[in-house]
């Protein structure tokens, strides 16, 4: 806290800006310097709100020692000047009686007789007092609950008797009815006693979260997997990273356990690593403590106890070891409340929870399913199927890893990842073998397979420089012919783009003519080369060729194209290198793509595909069909594209992972169901694609392929969807460190504040749009999508009726705006904002109103001024409109009939668009509405409203006329 409060004023402004913080330490401390400031104050009153935030701060923030503490203070008072306790402090007083009880049962150190005595304590208050005693026993049977003695009778007598004012909100006593009879084993009732709870229908504080991880496991159990998904979505949000939930939180990690979502288990609980330090509530620490090892448990019996594990703060730690370490901690925790308490119950519960069996084996939680190999430190992408028999040999394993290669067999990958592993290995011996050669020539071999991985990934630079790393130890090792080869391989990505991304498409297209320039040099130097050397060596050169074409769209490139792949494809026919073969038909299909004959690509494709089903290689299958997909793409046939690029993606299983280029087929797929109107169908292949990206490292693409995933279900009102993914890239490693590209993490961080606003969740989207917007008002190379940040904050603000802020949000667009351009989003972020203020505030908040939209005015006329186009709504014709509602919000009645006549004269009379129509038929009800209603002039209005009618229903927009005679039709009954 800056300075302390020198007044009670400013004491009670700073209470409400405190109470608006999100429970944790800042606002714990900042209440406890509040309880200082408030006791230099004579009057005790301040005392007593800023105790009471206080007491507030310690429940919610899990710090059950100190709740009592400041309570006794609040009693003290209430003892000694009863009248500084007005009626609204008095039932605070007496509700938070239970408060304290509920701290005492947290507590193992507290006594039992002194539960009981508290319990005492608080009849004896509630009964001298005159108040309702349910409360009471609502608090008895909580503790027999938690003993686990006399809990039928303790529910009988609490559940029976009538709610009073002091009584547990709805919510609250309705979970604790559900959990008496989950314990009891009927699950069935306990979802009946739920479902106001589950449905949304009552809340408070800690509901429906807290209800929720409680309804997970049963709901599984009575076949209702569906809900508790989506439950599961939602139910965890609400309490992640929050200490007074920790237990909620173990109930979800238990959840993940037992439904097949280990991995999902594993992220979570990394998310929510700080509960281990920060939750002081023995009780919520067991019930977090036993789903952290339910799951760690699970994890384990997998087989993957090796996984590293979120835990403890000071040291990393394996699953293993974590859960020994857990176990210890909650088995201790379980002894003492059960010391306490003189019974079993702790220890019992704890068991059955351990002693779960799955309840299925796999349940798709979120749209980003994993599993435990998936979050294994640099996992090595899985193979689609098991490769051919690696040789146990050493001598058979390098020979035929090097036959593989030669024939650009995909299984050669397989046999020099094992070579790899074994050569690294301490004490390697290379065999002594001619055949095999020196050890130098292996060791240029692997390089050389992993600058193809590389490039594969699109590390060029990196390509580059191991591919001439093996060159020079291929010379050593006298291997000439492999040495031009890989040499050849290093001037492609040196020469091509992608390692150049600032580079213009011209200067692009240069380094590629140069590139092939100097493989051409290479090959005519080159002498002794094998034919399939040599036939690589006219690939590359035609390659070069081809991106160069794809960089230029010159159609003076697309002939030399042509005539390297005839080159190509007449040397590989006459040496019978089917690989090769395939590869010029491929080349020369991409090229017409490329060249926009697409008709002439697709019969290319065709007879490559007879040719490959008839002599192979099988493994080009994949590609060809994926190629022919894209082309119908083109041809606009999305049936034609959807077939071709299933059929690759099967066929592609054929053959170890990435063989296909799996992800772009995915994604490919992706906008065939697009266009197909399959949206559900393109999200699976959006989120396959970007899990199979980076999976091959290739992360920049995957964040973007899975932010177009989350776009897409939230366009698809799958709100809790978009958030979870979102929130499960925002954890990845790479991105909390911030290594990744900071416009990029700021996208995904708006896709999800809008996924929050759409979800309702006004208080954290508002915290995330207000955070981009500080951070993105210093991309001075990025005013525009400032502007855009700052408009959408500023509405979210006005929505939560914070109107000042609102402002000064707007006022930092039009100053983006005013350096980039947004016409329609600023005056759009202008108009909603006046229509919201007026709503909230009528009379009172027409001036302010008014101010905002006579900058929209100032922005629509820069925007005529500049010839901008408008793609929506006619900037104008809305900002008159909104001069009616906002008029007619303040009851200036005659100003805003005036307003809607002018935007229906800028309208002009309604067209065949459906859109323009239904914007005119808006504007003349809301107008019939302020001159029959407001301003009782019935037959003008009827008037109004019939001429519009007519007018739509001759044009045939007759959905459009349904509000308009529904409102005639009340206004006559008025009459």
């Amino acid at each position: 806290m800056p300075t302390a409060p020198q007044t009670t004023d400013e004491l009670y402004q700073a209470l409400q800006e405190n109470d608006r913080r999100p429970f944790g330490r800042t606002r714990t401390v900042t209440a406890e310097e509040l309880v200082d400031a408030a006791e230099q104050f004579a009057e005790p009153r301040p005392l007593v709100h800023a105790l009471l935030e206080l007491q507030e701060a310690y429940t919610y923030g899990s710090e059950p020692r100190k709740s009592p503490v400041v309570f006794a203070r609040l009693l003290t008072l209430f003892d000694e000047q009863p009248d500084v306790f007005d009626e609204r402090l008095r039932h605070l007083l007496f509700w938070r009686f239970k408060w304290v009880a509920n701290a005492l049962v947290a507590l193992p150190e507290i006594p039992l007789t002194s539960l009981r005595q508290w319990l005492t304590e608080m009849r004896d208050r509630y009964e001298k007092a005159q108040l309702a005693l349910q409360p009471c026993y609502g608090q008895a049977y909580r503790l027999a609950a938690h003993v686990g003695e006399d809990s039928d009778l303790a529910f009988e007598l609490w559940a029976g008797r009538p709610r009073t004012q002091l009584s547990d909100c709805e919510a609250c006593e309705i979970c604790e009815r559900a959990l008496y009879h989950l314990a009891a084993g009927d699950d069935e009732r306990a979802l009946r006693a739920w479902e106001p709870v589950l449905a949304g229908k009552e809340s408070c504080q800690e509901e429906p979260a807290r209800s929720v991880s409680y309804a997970l496991l049963p709901l599984l159990r009575t076949g209702r997997a569906d809900e508790a998904r989506a439950l599961h979505l939602t139910g965890y949000r609400a309490c992640r990273r929050n200490p007074s939930m920790s237990g909620e939180v173990g109930r979800h990690l238990e959840f993940c356990a037992l439904t097949g979502n280990e991995a999902r288990g594993l992220e979570l609980l990394a998310e929510n690593r700080n509960l281990f330090d920060e939750v002081d509530s023995p009780l919520d620490l067991l019930g977090f403590l036993t789903g952290v090892e339910v799951l760690l448990q699970r994890v384990e019996a997998l087989g993957h106890g090796d996984l590293p594990a979120a835990g403890y703060a000071g040291r990393s730690r394996t699953v293993a070891g974590l859960r020994a370490e857990v176990r210890g901690r909650a088995d201790d925790l379980a002894a003492r409340f059960d010391a306490r308490n003189g019974t079993t119950a702790h220890t019992d519960r704890r068991a059955a929870r351990l002693d779960r069996a799955p309840l299925l084996d796999a349940l798709e939680l979120t749209l980003r399913t994993r599993r435990l190999d998936d979050v294994a430190p640099a996992a090595a992408p899985a193979a689609a199927r098991t490769s051919a028999a690696v040789p146990e040999s050493l001598p058979e394993l390098i020979l035929r890893a090097r036959a593989l290669d030669e024939q650009g067999h995909p299984d050669a990958v397989a046999c020099w990842a094992r070579l790899r592993t074994l050569v690294a290995a301490p004490g390697y011996a290379h065999p002594d073998d001619p055949a095999v050669g020196p050890l130098v020539r292996l060791r240029a071999d692997l390089m050389d397979a992993e600058a193809t991985t590389a490039g594969e990934k699109e590390e060029f630079d990196t390509a580059a420089a191991l591919y001439e790393e093996a060159a020079s130890r291929y010379d050593e090792a006298g291997a000439p012919g492999h040495a031009a080869l890989a040499r050849a391989c290093a001037l492609l990505p040196a020469g091509g783009l992608p390692g150049e991304p600032a580079a213009g498409a011209e200067a692009r297209a240069d380094a590629l003519t140069a590139a092939h320039a100097a493989l051409v040099r290479l090959h005519e130097e080159s002498s002794g080369l094998a034919p399939y050397q040599e036939a690589r060596l006219l690939r590359l050169r035609a390659t070069a060729l081809g991106m160069r074409l794809q960089e230029s769209r010159n159609k003076e490139h697309i002939a030399p194209v042509l005539a390297e792949v005839e080159l190509l494809l007449a040397f590989a026919t006459r040496h019978d290198i089917a690989g090769q073969v395939s590869g010029a038909h491929l080349l020369r299909a991409s090229t017409y793509a490329v060249s926009g004959d697409l008709p002439t690509a697709v019969t290319e494709l065709d007879a490559l595909l007879d040719l490959l089903r008839t002599q192979g290689p099988a493994w080009h299958l994949p590609r060809t069909l994926g190629l022919r997909g894209r082309v119908q793409l083109g041809l606009g046939d999305a049936e034609a594209a959807h077939a071709d690029l299933t059929e690759s993606l099967r066929l592609a299983a054929d053959w170890p992972s990435g063989t296909g280029g799996t992800a772009h087929l995915h994604g490919d797929l992706a906008q065939a169901c697009m266009r197909l109107g399959r949206p559900a169908e393109a999200l699976r292949h959006l989120t396959r694609s970007a899990e199979l990206e980076l999976r091959h490292g290739s992360r920049t693409d995957a964040f973007c392929t899975y932010g177009n995933a989350a776009q897409l279900s939230l366009d698809l009102g799958r709100v809790e969807d978009c958030i979870a993914l979102l929130d499960s890239l925002l954890a990845e490693p790479d991105i909390a460190a911030g290594e990744v590209d900071d416009r990029l993490v700021a996208q995904l961080r708006l896709s999800r504040a809008r996924a929050l606003h759409a979800g309702e969740d006004l208080k954290a989207a508002t915290a995330e749009y207000a955070a981009l917007a500080a951070e993105s008002a210093g991309w001075d190379d990025d005013p525009a999508s400032h502007a855009m940040i700052a408009a959408e904050t500023a509405v979210l603000l006005a929505e939560s009726g914070e109107f000042g802020r609102a402002r000064e949000a707007a006022d930092q667009a039009l100053a983006a705006h005013a350096r980039a351009p947004r016409y329609e989003q600023l005056s759009s972020c202008l108009r909603e904002l006046a229509r919201l203020q007026a709503e909230r505030q009528g009379a009172e908040g027409l001036a302010d109103a008014l101010a905002l939209l006579a900058d929209a005015g100032r922005i629509a006329d820069e925007a005529r001024a500049a010839g901008h186009q408008v793609r929506g709504r006619d900037l104008d014709s809305a900002l008159a409109y909104e001069h009616g509602r906002v008029n007619a919000y303040a009851r200036e009645y005659e100003t805003a009939l005036t307003a809607l006549d002018k935007a229906l004269g800028l309208l002009g009379e309604p067209g065949p668009d459906q859109d323009q129509a239904g914007e005119w038929a808006e504007c003349v009800r809301l107008a019939a509405v302020v001159e029959g209603r407001y301003l009782e002039r019935t037959e003008p209005a009827l008037a109004r409203l019939d001429g519009a009618v007519a007018r739509l229903t001759a044009l045939g927009h007759t959905e459009e006329t349904e509000p308009l005679t529904s409102l005639a039709a009340r206004l006559r009954d008025e009459e």
